[in-house]
Order: structure tokens, then C-alpha cells, then sequence
């Protein structure tokens, strides 16, 4: 059973399961309805339009931002993340505007450096209630951006900074759920799932970097495509495009690894719609509520999560751990840790907003987190006088 979109809506039909902002549980501020836009478009748009998503431009996806001008960064790896969703909530009947705003906004937290920059915050603040980019990546939204004269944050809808955090420690959860009883952590503290949309963004994130890191690699030279090539998932679309296009075997261009990759995610978005509605079919679904108290709903299949999963541990061994890389890692680490140290010594050098905050230490990590990869080289160069990029 499939109802007709209410204009303004997504493009297409909207299944019963689907979240409809006429039903939602709203923004923590109330506002008038927007004329032309359904509420999760406003909040894409919102996310859009404010300072961290533009800051993502230069923050690590893979390789440091200033290593190559043709590597993903986090603003291009969460443009890719919303096109996958995007096309994959079309087919299923979900709301496409509120997969495209958590996927936008899934990164907003993310520290310079990737990996590095959040596991560096993490034992910087491991006395101060901790750091995670997703609860960082909710914070953004909901306190430090601030656009609006009415309220800090973004006052996104509750669906879409439900997205949003993916990810919750028990500890975190309950404090937000003391704060927001019934809120955005009320499922890590008594079970349940998100929306399928917010399941959804969370696996079009696997799928896109699980493709893009493979073109990264290779690019980089830090991985060949023969040996990307060995894992069997790789292998299966590279002699797909062989047999229908045997030349690209004899000229060595990237043509051959863009025709693999772009026929693995079609594969892997396929088997995504096909394997989800199976389980929303068998687990007798017609409601949001429905997707709440049901296993999740939105996956791979066996054999997919199977290969997907083989190919993410062929680039963690390969690419992650590439030394090159994790010369890299260590460099962004150390700056991370030593610019948090030297604001935690002296505030006034950074902005007043931060310097004047009571809780110190958190107002670093907020300042740390929010910084591109370029401005942090060049804040700790000013601080510390040492030269770790060349930026």
C-alpha cells in the first residue's frame, strides 16, 4: 500500500513506512510551517547553508587535504553518501529530502584529520566526558552553529537529528535521554531502531566509502588496482567489464577501475533495495512505529555484507595501515594533541566565544573539532613553531 505524496514532498510516492513531516515530532523550537519547502527539505537546505558543512571541503576523508586536489574530502564523501541514499530511499518509498539531510549533516563533527584528529580528541578529553564525532556531529546542529536570532543550532526536525547519531555510548545516552526524555538517544537506552531513513544514510556512508576509498588508493599509487582486484568482490565487476569490454584490458587506463566501481555500487544499491524489501515485507511493516520495534530493516544481503565486508578489510590491512598513510595519521595526531594542549593553557588564544566558556576543556574540543585540516597545520605552526605539512 503506497499513499500519494502531499505537496511540497520528496519526488515520487511515499510508502506507508516512510517518515512524513505532517507526522512528525517536530523541531525543538517551533516555527511556522515553510510555503514551499516540506519540513526535511528546509533542514537539508539548512544544513547547506551552514559554516561546517563548508568547512568539510577541507577535511580528511583518506589522504590529508592539501596531499591532492582529486582526493574525496568530507564534503565530496558526504555529497556521494546523499546521492546513493537518495536514489536508494526513490525505489523503497522513503522520504529522499530527510535521507539527503542526515547524510549531509552525518559529518558535520568530524575532526581535521579523520580518524587520527577524533581518536587524538578522544584521549584529550577522556577525563572531560569524552569525544565522538557523531554526538559532535548532533552538538553542531543543535548548539554551535549559530545562524538564527531565536536559538543556537539549526533546530533541525527530531527525525533528522535522530540520524544524525548513528552511534551513542551507554554513558552519553542516558545523559542526553535525562535531558531529552524520549529523545534523539531514547533507542540506546531502551532499544529499538531509527527510521529507515536514518538506517539507510548509515549504509549508504558504508557503500560510499568503500567505492571512493578504492579510486582514492589507487590514484594515490598506495595501492594497485591488481591488488585491489584480488579481493573476490572487486574481481567479480573488473571481469564483468572485461567480457563486455575486453579493450579496456589492453589500454591500462583508470576507465577499467571507474567501469568496476561504478558496477559494484550499482550492484550493491540494487541488492540493498531488493534484500530491504524482503525484510520489510516479511517483518509485516506499515509504520514508522513498525520500523521502531523491528530488527533493522535496510541491509545488505548475506553474501553482499559478506563481500562488502572482506573489501573493507582488504583497505583497512592495505590502505589504512599503508605507512605513508599512517605517517600522516601520527602527524595529524600530534597536532590535534598539542593544539588542545596549548588552548587548555591559553584560552585568550583562541576565539572569545571559546575563551570565555566555563567548561574549558570542552570549548577546546569544540574549537579543535570544528577546524579544517589547513587552518589546524597552520594554528599549531603559529603556537608550537613546528612544521609537520607543508601547507
Amino acid at each position: 500500500m503506497v499513499q500519494r505524496r502531499r505537496s511540497p514532498g520528496p519526488v515520487g510516492t511515499l510508502a506507508p513506512y516512510a517518515c512524513d513531516p505532517a507526522h512528525s515530532r517536530g523541531r525543538r523550537h517551533a516555527e511556522p510551517a515553510a510555503p514551499t519547502r516540506n519540513a526535511f527539505q528546509r533542514d537539508r537546505d539548512r544544513i547547506v547553508h551552514c559554516t561546517a558543512f563548508r568547512r568539510l571541503v577541507y577535511k580528511t576523508q583518506v589522504f590529508v587535504n592539501h596531499e591532492g586536489d582529486l582526493f574525496r574530502t568530507r564534503l565530496t564523501h558526504s555529497l556521494e553518501v546523499a546521492q546513493i541514499g537518495r536514489s536508494i530511499a526513490r525505489s523503497l518509498g522513503l522520504h529522499e529530502d530527510l535521507v539527503e539531510a542526515i547524510a549531509l549533516a552525518h559529518d558535520l563533527g568530524h575532526t581535521p584529520f579523520g580518524h587520527a584528529g577524533q581518536d587524538a580528541l578522544q584521549a584529550c578529553m577522556a577525563d572531560h566526558q569524552g569525544f565522538e564525532h557523531n554526538l559532535q556531529s548532533l552538538r553542531v546542529v543543535d548548539v554551535l552553529e549559530q545562524r538564527y536570532a531565536r536559538y543556537d543550532g539549526l533546530n533541525l526536525m527530531f527525525e533528522t537529528r535522530e540520524g544524525v547519531l548513528k552511534h551513542c555510548p551507554a554513558r552519553v545516552a542516558r545523559w542526553i535521554e535525562a535531558h531529552e526524555p524520549g529523545g534523539v538517544a531514547h533507542r540506546f537506552v531502551s532499544g529499538g531502531q531509527p527510521t529507515l531513513e536514518a538506517q539507510l544514510a548509515n549504509l549508504a556512508d558504508e557503500i560510499a566509502y568503500n567505492a571512493h576509498d578504492v579510486d582514492d588508493g589507487v590514484r594515490s599509487g598506495l595501492i594497485t588496482f591488481e591488488q585491489v582486484a584480488a579481493v573476490p568482490l572487486i574481481a567479480r565487476f573488473r571481469d564483468e567489464a572485461l567480457r563486455e569490454h575486453p579493450r579496456l584490458g589492453a589500454r591500462n587506463d583508470r576507465r577499467l577501475l571507474f567501469e568496476t566501481l561504478r558496477r559494484m555500487l550499482s550492484a550493491q544499491i540494487y541488492d540493498v533495495i531488493d534484500t530491504t524489501r524482503a525484510a520489510l515485507h516479511a517483518a509485516g511493516v506499515q509504520r514508522v512505529d513498525d520500523v521502531r520495534r523491528a530488527a533493522p530493516l535496510v541491509r545488505f544481503s548475506p553474501a553482499m555484507r559478506a563481500a562488502s565486508s572482506e573489501l573493507k578489510r582488504f583497505l583497512f590491512r592495505r590502505l589504512y595501515r599503508h605507512p605513508q598513510v599512517m605517517d600522516s595519521t601520527r602527524s595529524g595526531q600530534r597536532i590535534v594533541t598539542e593544539l588542545f594542549a596549548a588552548y587548555v593553557e591559553q584560552p585568550a588564544e583562541m576565539p572569545a566565544d571559546f575563551a570565555a566558556s566555563p567548561l574549558l576543556h570542552r570549548a577546546v574540543a569544540d574549537y579543535v573539532a570544528g577546524m579544517t585540516d589547513r587552518f589546524a597545520v597552520r594554528e599549531h605552526r603559529r603556537l608550537t613553531g613546528v612544521r609537520l605539512f607543508d601547507v
